[in-house]
């Protein structure tokens, strides 16, 4: 088909095609590195035989080798049994390894070089365990649907912020030679009916939401994405030609291989002829259904798949082996190895940096109680055991991450408590502990402290475990365990009470704020290991909080505008989803996207924009590299802003700036995300935050150009706290 018939092929058909993308720091130029590694890849494929190549592409069936997916070595090449191998937050099944942070606390840092670091460590692990395939960083779900069980994986609700996240942890994990795995390819939101259940995504909304992730991973030159469960506008992902010959291979340039989610494929020659690479695990959860195998043989020798593309499966699976310098000293396969070496103090900044402290009436930091109480289940680590409830699929004890095959085990579990109790014994300060969510006996622990700590929480995960009647999404967003009822019955006895919550996204505050006595809340998140260590750093002030929100909280769950659909998602929203709902609907939220409190206070002046380039209005040209057209790449605007600390204590503040496009361009959020720098500054210190724009930050998804365009006009240009607490306001003419 021709370019041009493709185009208009894909106007038709609620078409989606391509963005692209960059992250603050330089991103590696993939284009050289890329061809060198095909170059070698075609070189073996030569060498090797049919059954060489099926073999390579085809996972050797569920539970039968030492990862939880596996391929043959080759001999022939001297290529080994691939292990691919979850997940997300480390080394699924490691007994020797740490529990890295979910994304969600990750992206709530805004801290790029956390985010990068966390990757390298990430990577470094997944190497000594010599595991290839690290089966993560998380894009889809980007979490439009607050309930959705699986959005504490990714990053957030924003495509720009979950870009640059991508971007960092991608370029983090493959700077240890091991192989990422962006996931799960597409608009895969929900758990409920996700192996049946079509995303029908409109084109506009494909590329400036969902896809826009991905091109960031695919411009750090990410080895391989996942292809997801669900369909897309009626076809399954893993047999997609569009989401896969045409988005992510054609537009976006993409160079290593689709690898299907675990039992996500549905026929032999669909997903081979389009575009899928890799099937795994190479069978089902049975040992059953082969699809691929002696099956794919058979296709390629009836002419039913084609020889070249099998070769093109083999190569692109070589290409990645060989970009990462996998054919050299790779370590041998073992999940156990310990790993961990520094790496909490990672898990344990991320979990403390990414606190948003959501409201504080002058009761935090803390300072010497003479005595304190705290309250809760969650307080205490999880009587059974920390890793009791296999893939973490129970909310009892302290919570540091969901359930599902995303999760990991802990080597060690820091709860509230632990922590409180050391902070306590050296302060001389009295601990009362009521470790249960029932209200009866509150009081007798609470009153009388100079302060009450109360913890909350609520969880999320995947679909095949259910936890308390949740099959992977949230039924509600309330709190569990009668959270709402626990603060009161705290706060009717102490007059003094802050509410930690951790969560795996937002619940509906509205009765705890209104709660009489309750002086603070403190969103602590998902914080893994170091749980209790992190809320220590802040309650007490040894840090000033400094994350932001990566989600709306509303006041109330219809304010959203989406829920879990019981049938397929038709994705009416489009593009306006979490803060540019708010936004365009003009519904008041509880605490903006972006919000976050500190113990100082911050000043914002000197807004400058200047170009850096000739913005010409327009559609991206110049050739495709990984992530789309090079020029979508290019910055042509930098803004800057100065940030004072104008407070007694130091701090990090996070200035966020907002793009809102001029009349010319079609109907468009209000205003959205488009480039974070976080600042951390002394009492009275003063510092620039600058943001560089590139041509893709200024464009709109033209779907009968099927090009990314730069409209004519003025764009706006806010900065500020958060996206409603606007400080500063300028313009970009282009």
């Amino acid at each position: 088909m021709t370019l041009a018939a493709f185009a208009l092929l894909t106007a038709a058909v609620l078409a989606w095609a391509e963005p692209a993308c960059k992250v603050p720091r330089a991103a590696p130029t993939g284009t050289a590195a890329w061809t060198a590694a095909h170059s070698s890849a075609a070189a073996a494929v030569a060498r090797m035989s049919q059954q060489d190549k099926i073999n390579m592409v085809t996972g050797i069936g569920w539970d039968k080798g030492p990862c939880v997916g596996n391929t043959a070595a080759i001999s022939s090449i001297n290529y080994p049994q691939l292990c691919l191998q979850d997940g997300p937050l480390g080394i699924r099944f490691g007994t020797g390894t740490t529990a890295f942070t979910p994304g969600i606390q990750a992206a709530s840092t805004w801290d790029v070089e956390l985010i990068r670091q966390r990757g390298e460590y990430l990577g470094a692990e997944a190497r000594g365990c010599g595991v290839h395939v690290l089966l993560g960083p998380v894009a889809g779900a980007l979490g439009k649907i607050p309930h959705g069980g699986r959005n504490w994986e990714g990053f957030g609700v924003d495509p720009y912020l979950a870009g640059i996240a991508m971007a960092e942890t991608t370029e983090g994990i493959q700077s240890a030679g091991v192989q990422a795995c962006a996931k799960h390819y597409i608009a895969n939101e929900q758990e409920l009916n996700r192996e049946t259940m079509s995303s029908n995504v409109d084109d506009r909304t494909m590329h400036e939401l969902y896809l826009w992730p991905f091109a960031d991973a695919v411009h750090s030159n990410v080895a391989s994405v996942m292809c997801s469960y669900n369909k897309l506008n009626g076809s399954w992902a893993c047999e997609s030609d569009k989401a896969q010959n045409g988005l992510l291979k054609k537009e976006l340039g993409f160079q290593g291989y689709i690898v299907s989610d675990w039992n996500a494929q549905h026929t032999t020659n669909g997903a081979a002829n389009n575009g899928m690479d890799m099937t795994m695990p190479g069978s089902d959860f049975n040992g059953r259904n082969v699809l691929w195998g002696p099956q794919l043989n058979t296709a390629v020798n009836n002419n039913q798949v084609s020889r070249a593309r099998l070769d093109d499966m083999a190569k692109r699976i070589l290409a990645a082996w060989y970009l990462l310098g996998q054919n050299s000293g790779y370590p041998s396969i073992n999940i156990r190895a310990n790993v961990q070496g520094n790496h909490k103090e990672n898990v344990r900044a991320v979990a403390r940096d990414g606190i948003v402290l959501l409201k504080n009436d002058g009761i935090l930091p803390l300072k010497k109680p003479a005595k304190l109480a705290l309250v809760g289940s969650a307080a205490v680590v999880n009587p059974q055991g920390m890793n009791a409830c296999a893939d973490k699929g129970c909310n009892t004890g302290a919570l540091g991450m969901g359930w599902g095959s995303g999760s990991v085990n802990y080597p060690y579990f820091v709860a509230p408590y632990d922590a409180l109790r050391v902070r306590a014994q050296s302060d001389g300060t009295t601990l009362g502990l009521h470790n249960s969510d029932s209200t009866s006996g509150v009081a007798n622990v609470v009153s009388g402290a100079d302060a009450a700590i109360v913890v909350i929480t609520a969880d999320s995960g995947e679909g095949y475990i259910t936890v308390e009647g949740n099959v992977g999404d949230r039924q509600n967003l309330e709190p569990w365990h009668n959270g709402n009822q626990l603060v009161q019955a705290v706060a009717a006895a102490n007059k003094n009470t802050i509410v930690v919550v951790h969560s795996v996204g937002p619940i509906i505050l509205e009765t705890i704020l209104a709660t009489p006595g309750v002086r603070a809340v403190v969103w602590a998140g998902l914080p893994s290991q170091e749980n209790g260590n992190a809320l220590v750093d802040v309650l007490y002030g040894l840090v000033s909080p400094s994350g932001k929100l990566v989600y709306t909280i509303a006041k109330k769950a219809e304010d959203y505008g989406t829920a879990v659909a019981r049938g397929d998602d038709n994705f009416r929203e489009g593009l306006y989803v979490d803060y540019r709902h708010f936004d365009n609907a003009k519904i008041e939220p509880r605490f903006e996207f972006g919000f976050g409190l500190s113990y100082t206070n911050f000043t914002y002046s000197a807004l400058q924009t200047t170009t850096t380039a000739t913005i010409t209005p327009g559609p991206a040209g110049g050739p495709t590299i990984p992530g789309g057209p090079s020029d979508l790449w290019d910055t042509v605007a930098t803004v800057t802003a100065t940030i004072t600390n104008t407070g007694a204590v130091a701090g990090a503040e996070v200035a966020q700036l907002y793009l809102s496009l001029p009349p010319s361009a079609p109907p468009s959020p209000p205003r959205q995300l488009r480039g974070f720098a976080k600042l951390k500054l002394e009492p009275g210190a003063s510092g620039t935050a600058t943001f560089k724009l590139r041509r893709r930050d200024l464009s709109y998804w033209d779907t009968g150009r099927q090009q990314w365009v730069v409209p004519s006009g003025v764009f706006g240009v806010s900065v500020g706290a958060s996206s409603r607490d606007v400080r500063l306001e300028g313009s970009l003419q282009v």
